[in-house]
């Protein structure tokens, strides 16, 4: 269940932080990056760090699948305000942090690990759907940033923020405006990455039996109980057919029926796993 009414979105996990330090006089403009969001071309003091419980090294591309749990770590090497977003794969955008939860601070010392959600916070981050690249932004200053363009708190019961931005451009495009006025050289941001897949369906257990469970028998049929995953029990069945050295020659895939065919030499094989009644028949056929 998404613990965020106003987010929908939001469980998908999230993992990015952006840091902004102080001092400099350089403004020159950011940079609108496919695959950062948005990149500060001055060298800068703030060293942001940011990753997800499953990549602690914040390079790789974890994935969840719905339904599992995901925390996201952000670090930074100078105090700084810390604001986290998320752009899963429709374009939605989401502001993480700040939040009005009582983990929701942004303020980070330097040095430090934020945890996301924190410990004492009344929610969890669920995975969930839509399936595909989800990137988490962090940017930081050593002042708080104005977002009043990007997103706004309403009174009320909501804990998140409206996000008024869609998409990755649109973020970068808002963010660029909002960083402008502060010291170049003193924000910092980076970006972590995390997929939203399918959960991989179990492989049915098979009873305990011979390799072969049709032994010498050249029509050999059978009736199980098993998931609805026909892909991984045929798999399973064909498996125990190239054990015997035969080679598959032909696959055809139907909404309920799967039919394979095989040659050993002279020998020929066809293999059905069709759907029957609440179970699953599976026929083998030999010349």
């Amino acid at each position: 269940m998404n613990p965020f009414p106003s987010l929908p979105k939001l469980a998908l996990g999230l993992s990015v932080a952006l840091v902004v330090g102080l001092g400099g006089p350089a403004h020159a403009a950011p940079k609108i990056s496919a695959q950062s969001i948005i990149v500060n071309p001055v060298p800068t003091t703030v060293d942001v760090k940011v990753w997800t419980d499953r990549d602690s090294s914040g390079t790789r591309t974890p994935s969840y699948a719905p339904g599992e749990r995901i925390r996201l770590y952000a670090s930074v090497s100078q105090d700084a305000y810390v604001y986290l977003f998320n752009v899963d794969p429709g374009g939605q955008v989401d502001l993480i942090l700040p939040n009005k939860y009582q983990g929701g601070a942004n303020f980070l010392k330097a040095n430090s690990v934020k945890v996301f959600p924190a410990a004492g916070d009344p929610f969890t981050f669920d995975i969930a759907a839509p399936y595909g690249l989800n990137k988490v932004l962090a940017l930081a200053s050593k002042t708080p940033l104005n977002l009043d363009q990007i997103a706004t708190f309403k009174s009320g019961q909501n804990s998140f923020a409206d996000v008024n931005v869609k998409g990755q451009q649109g973020l970068a495009q808002a963010l660029s405006i909002v960083v402008t006025p502060v010291p170049q050289n003193t924000w910092d941001s980076a970006t972590a990455f995390y997929q939203v897949v399918a959960r991989r369906a179990a492989v049915p257990a098979l009873p305990a039996q011979p390799v072969n469970p049709w032994g010498n028998a050249r029509k050999w049929q059978v009736v199980v109980s098993v998931p609805s995953d026909l892909r991984a029990l045929h798999d399973s069945y064909a498996a125990r057919l190239k054990a015997e050295g035969y080679v598959q020659t032909k696959l055809k895939i139907k909404n309920n029926e799967i039919e394979s065919e095989y040659r050993r030499g002279n020998d020929e094989a066809e293999l059905q796993v069709k759907r029957k009644g609440n179970g699953v028949e599976i026929k083998l056929e030999r010349d």
